[in-house]
């Protein structure tokens, strides 16, 4: 199936957007309305207000009453002064999940120690909750030689690993991973790979066993469907990066003297995060958000039309599809 572009219906805040997906007959009653929180690309160590951005989403987490959360990569490095701000993530009351982005090993800092400031057990892990299947992946993993840049790669043993995890259950699946599962400009490089791994859970389940693939790192807002499961970007809660040939100073002097990389993105004023919901009748929506720029929009810099599948934008989009 072709890629499908479900963007140019614009965001509301308060808007959803409604994955269908073939529902096996849930016998064993296992199946229960769940709620969760995601955020993504907070960039703490970017940001100059990247506490109040991750206290504004666990708040409303809290008070929306969300089953769990999940953050999705490029949180903070595992720096001491960082302390206070992932304990405002584990003031969560509730289950708390992490995976690992690219940039929180900047620095010199390994996965290893990422994980260990955060209190995360593994690379890639799974679990079962209302009898649903979530996949946390870690495209981290080094590029095959020759490479440049960051690594961006799922290696032959957590792909082992993804096949007889999928082989071992008969629950509906969500995959999450920091970068996309389905574009490979800046997404997983070998992503062909890990879909024709869904695909084929999917086959040999006869049913849509995995119905999404959620991710973050490209701070944009897109969705689209391939062969039956949903690839779905979330936006960054914090900016878009756009480089030095369009920074700009958008705060005080002495925030940008303490926060440099700041000029070279355009903010977003206030947080975007999303709330998921995946109900026993047979749908799933991502509640939108929808926020704007601090200073200067991107038609205001003279900058290029993106691509359709890649805009740049102050939202996370409310789609519906009825089916």
């Amino acid at each position: 199936m072709k890629r499908r572009d479900f963007v140019k219906n614009t965001a509301l805040a308060t808007g959803t957007l409604m994955l269908p997906w073939t529902l096996k007959a849930d016998r064993s009653g296992k199946m229960k309305k769940i709620k969760f929180g995601l955020i993504a690309d907070v960039h703490q160590d970017v940001m100059h207000d990247g506490e109040k951005r991750l206290a504004a989403f666990v708040e409303a987490s809290t008070k929306k009453k969300m089953d769990f959360i999940m953050q999705l990569g490029d949180f903070c490095r595992p720096y001491d002064y960082n302390l206070p701000f992932l304990n405002i993530f584990n003031g969560f009351d509730g289950p708390k999940y992490h995976l690992l982005g690219n940039h929180d090993t900047d620095g010199g800092f390994s996965r290893e120690q990422a994980m260990e400031f955060w209190g995360m057990k593994s690379r890639y892990y799974s679990f079962d909750q209302a009898g649903y299947h979530f996949v946390v992946l870690d495209g981290n993993d080094p590029n095959p030689k020759p490479w440049s840049g960051y690594n961006r790669y799922i290696n032959q043993e957590q792909q082992d690993w993804l096949r007889k995890d999928l082989a071992s259950t008969d629950l509906h699946t969500i995959i999450f991973s920091h970068q996309t599962l389905e574009n490979e400009d800046g997404g997983v490089a070998n992503l062909k790979d890990v879909q024709g791994i869904l695909e084929s859970a999917n086959n040999q389940a006869g049913f849509t066993k995995v119905i999404a693939s959620i991710c973050g790192h490209h701070h944009t807002d897109y969705m689209t469907q391939i062969n039956d499961i949903y690839y779905v970007q979330i936006n960054s809660a914090s900016y878009r990066w756009v480089g030095g040939d369009y920074k700009q100073v958008r705060y005080s002097k002495e925030i940008d003297e303490k926060y440099p990389w700041i000029k070279y993105t355009i903010p977003y004023k206030d947080p975007l995060y999303t709330f998921v919901e995946i109900n026993p009748k047979g749908y799933l929506t991502i509640a939108g958000s929808k926020t704007e720029f601090v200073g200067p929009d991107p038609a205001e810099m003279n900058m290029p039309q993106p691509e359709a599948n890649n805009p740049v934008v102050p939202r996370i989009s409310d789609f519906k599809m009825d089916f």
